[in-house]
């Protein structure tokens, strides 16, 4: 379907119906800010770390193997945990090879998820960047397809469609927060919405990769540390979503380590769900004040991540 570069409201709508056979609709839960004490206000939470291999992911993932025929050698992946898990998932259930790069960084819970998914599981270097350039020899040397975490017509088209289900069910809505590592959520979602809600992505202090290429005015090389490392931490965001970002991302909210534990602690406290760092970290801006809403402002948040073998947040 991705002949071409363009991530475009209609063609992710053309692409929902390819995957949905094997995607679930996630959902979204009404909840209100007095219920995590602060002042009250009503809110959306799309709950996609209730997706198949437990992120957004797993919508990419399948993008590319339905529209990208894979040759024998099958397909890689290089990824911080989730991408890996949600291609290792979608091989299994196409009946493909994967092989699946990934850094030493990686949580055990995203290396148990591939491993359980079948994949071959290669641990390259300490970050994202060192298992990308190792799974690039790897597709080389044995001919597979390469399928990018991020910087992918098909992977972006994908995850566009968590905006999609968003807008369905949730039509009031004219504030969207969402986390963004390399971009691929978040850009896809942008391209969606196409400038008619209000979207903002949140970032850890400690990989601020859309923060310093809106800074630049093009991906720059950023840091890449902290406790959400393994999901939002790619150390640039993609070529491709960057126009999109500049088009209809209003802004980056930078959130610290302890903003995100405390969001991952009152998300478990409050609604018993159990979200990784990077999949807590949009609603970390809301919680700790780094986003303040207007005071009319309908909001929804993409709570997009749920590998992690924490319970206790202490």
């Amino acid at each position: 379907m991705a002949k071409d570069s363009a991530i475009t409201r209609e063609r992710i709508a053309e692409a929902e119906p390819v995957i949905r056979p094997y995607l679930r609709h996630t959902p979204v839960v009404s909840v209100d800010l007095a219920d995590f004490g602060l002042p009250s206000r009503p809110i959306a939470l799309k709950l996609e770390l209730l997706q198949h291999s437990g992120s957004f992911k797993a919508r990419g993932a399948f993008m590319n193997l339905l529209t990208r025929p894979a040759p024998p050698a099958g397909v890689v992946a290089a990824s911080g945990g989730n991408h890996g898990a949600a291609v290792a998932y979608a091989a299994m259930r196409l009946q493909t090879p994967a092989t699946i790069f990934v850094p030493s960084a990686a949580s055990s819970a995203k290396i148990a998820r591939i491993q359980g998914y079948g994949a071959n599981l290669v641990i390259a270097g300490d970050r994202y960047a060192d298992a990308l350039t190792a799974s690039e020899v790897f597709v080389k040397e044995k001919q597979a397809l390469a399928i990018h975490a991020f910087d992918q017509p098909e992977t972006l088209l994908g995850q566009g469609t968590v905006g999609l289900e968003i807008e369905a069910d949730c039509p009031q809505i004219d504030t969207l927060l969402a986390a963004a590592g390399g971009g691929g959520l978040i850009g896809g979602v942008a391209a969606w919405f196409d400038g008619r809600i209000k979207i903002v992505a949140v970032e850890p202090e400690e990989s601020p990769t859309l923060y310093r290429a809106f800074a630049a005015g093009h991906p720059v090389d950023a840091e890449t540390g902290g406790v959400a490392a393994d999901s939002l931490a790619p150390k640039r965001v993609g070529e491709l979503m960057f126009p999109i970002a500049r088009r209809f991302i209003e802004r980056s909210v930078l959130v610290s380590d302890d903003d995100i534990r405390a969001a991952q602690r009152a998300l478990w406290e409050t609604i018993r769900v159990v979200a990784e760092p990077g999949g807590a970290a949009a609603f970390a801006a809301l919680l700790s004040g780094k986003y303040v809403a207007a005071p009319h402002e309908r909001i929804a948040v993409l709570v997009c991540g749920a590998n992690t073998t924490a319970v206790s947040f202490d």
